[in-house]
């Protein structure tokens, strides 16, 4: 999830914790340890850039991370804040709530979070968009509804647990909404008699009303929205495959890592003797465009039998453009 909400998320786990003892103390505390797992966001700036991919929401993100470093940041704290009467153990367990609770939260994002590393296994429910107001805002009100309340207060503890409350009920909605739109894109699927080998499905930006999916059949994909306030039948884009287009590179380590982080979910585009690998986890900024253009995009740079793989910046006119269709496209077909 987006900064803002794992700092809230962070803040309430403090004030939960440790609130009634140091007060607003807690969810600064809580508030840093909800930010310090997204610090390899900074890879980029020391390696290349699958190995920065690689490194995203990997080690610490992790039970491993929390476990490891909770004691060693608890005691820290307690070298900070030695006026407080409060022992290094209830600071490294107020981290460690802090630090666990941003990959558990991660998880449900269609990046997901190897929480269980070093096995290699990313969990992703795919069920909430990395920005969600309807989860972030209520959650940041009552945040700063008990901010501003006494330390150790009833009503302070209440704002606190009304904000935990209605976030973890609106995460469980969106749970349920994912259930019922992936049955009405397997039923559009059976409706219109296409055959396929496996469905993805996700929110589409900023909201979960509106959700994606992507369908892969013998050799394309079909990608789709569906908006819960559709009237219309399900519409399927077909985009081809093209894997053999890179057939020439089917031993290049590059590649087979760039395939391994898309999950296998990818196409080939070729413009003007560039080729591009397209994650389509992600989405498209338009599916229905001649020649979609993809999130996340990366250029296939061939040299000397060599394979190189650079990220194509994101386009910030094509994302207008996309929140401007959401925004209309949302209400319904």
């Amino acid at each position: 999830m987006d900064s803002l909400t794992q700092i809230v998320l962070g803040a309430a786990i403090g004030e939960a914790v440790l609130g009634k003892k140091v007060g607003n103390k807690a969810m600064l505390y809580g508030a840093i340890a909800g930010t310090i797992p997204d610090l390899d966001s900074f890879a980029p700036l020391f390696t290349d850039t699958l190995t920065a991919i690689e490194i995203h929401r990997g080690f610490s993100h992790s039970i491993l991370f929390s476990i490891l470093f909770a004691p060693i940041f608890g005691w820290l704290i307690s070298k900070i804040e030695k006026k407080a009467d409060v022992h290094w153990k209830d600071w490294s367990w107020l981290m460690f709530w802090g630090l666990i609770t941003h990959p558990l939260l991660d998880a449900h994002t269609t990046w997901g979070t190897q929480l269980f590393w070093p096995l290699d296994l990313r969990l992703a429910y795919k069920n909430i968009f990395v920005i969600d107001p309807l989860y972030t805002l209520p959650f940041l009100i009552f945040l700063i509804l008990a901010f501003r309340a006494k330390k150790g207060s009833l009503q302070r503890r209440k704002y606190n647990n009304l904000g935990l409350i209605i976030s973890s009920i609106y995460m469980i909605c969106t749970i349920g909404l994912k259930a019922i739109t992936y049955f009405k894109f397997e039923s559009a699927l059976e409706e219109q008699d296409i055959s396929y080998n496996q469905i993805q499905t996700r929110p589409s930006p900023f909201n979960t009303i509106m959700w994606s999916a992507n369908v892969e059949v013998e050799d394309a994909y079909l990608l789709a929205d569906y908006s819960i306030l559709d009237t219309k039948p399900i519409e399927f884009k077909r985009i081809p495959k093209n894997h053999d287009l890179v057939n020439d590179y089917r031993d290049e380590k590059d590649l087979n890592r760039i395939i391994a982080i898309s999950q296998g979910w990818y196409t080939i585009a070729k413009r003007d003797e560039i080729l591009y690998f397209n994650d389509l986890r992600f989405g498209a900024y338009n599916i229905n465009a001649a020649d979609p253009k993809f999130v996340f995009s990366y250029k296939l740079k061939g040299k000397s039998g060599e394979l190189k793989v650079e990220e194509v910046p994101r386009d910030p006119e094509n994302a207008k453009k996309v929140f401007s269709n959401l925004a209309t496209r949302v209400f319904g077909n």
